[in-house]
């Protein structure tokens, strides 16, 4: 009796429907991403460095504590209240600023603020401190870092406006796309020497 040879199976279209099947997960699967804010860490200072001696009135104390309550200059505050608080705070100009990148002291002729002798003297001066507990939610200190960070974002695209008819946002973006172009250099830094983004974090809480 003759041997009987088994057919091969071709699995090459089986190849393919494999193939397809993984391009189609990796084009419809989410990724769950992180939620984050940009911001540059500070170097660690020389062992002879002296702190200046900073005004308590140019200090905005903004505290989270465990029980993810926001604080700020001691009071409670719901967390949208508090970018129109820190633009009051940075915008007040209530007295002289520091010579910065060849920009002169005195008052703050753009401020809009109250000009309020116990509040910030500059916006160059004005220094936004925020402190949290180790227990307080990841997402809730992105919140209040995001609320300080679209004050800045308000009174840089307001100055931006008023002197140059465009958004700080668009120049910003029209500077990334042509950073050979100094004129748009030195307006970028001319709004952001005006409205220095100053947030410190201060060490967190037991």
């Amino acid at each position: 009796m003759a041997r009987r040879e088994n057919p091969e199976i071709n699995a090459g279209s089986m190849a393919d429907i494999a193939f397809l099947l993984l391009i189609f997960f990796l084009v419809t699967t989410t990724m769950n991403v992180d939620s984050g804010v940009s911001k540059k860490l500070s170097e660690k200072p020389p062992a002879d460095y002296v702190p200046p001696v900073i005004k308590e009135k140019n200090i905005f104390e903004v505290s989270i504590n465990r029980n993810n309550e926001l604080l700020v200059e001691g009071e409670r505050m719901d967390i949208k209240g508090l970018k129109e608080a820190a633009i009051a705070f940075i915008d007040n100009g209530g007295g002289e600023g520091k010579v910065e990148n060849d920009i002169a002291t005195g008052k703050c002729d753009y401020c809009r603020g109250e000009k309020s002798e116990s509040s910030s003297d500059h916006p160059n001066k004005a220094i936004i401190s925020v402190q949290s507990d180790r227990l307080t939610e990841y997402g809730t200190y992105i919140a209040v870092q995001d609320q300080l960070l679209r004050a800045y974002t308000v009174l840089r695209n307001r100055l931006s406006m008023d002197k140059y008819k465009i958004s700080y946002t668009e120049l910003e973006d029209a500077y990334k796309d042509n950073k050979s172009n100094q004129d748009l250099k030195k307006k970028v830094e001319f709004i952001k020497t005006s409205y220095p983004q100053i947030i410190s974090d201060a060490e967190p809480t037991n």
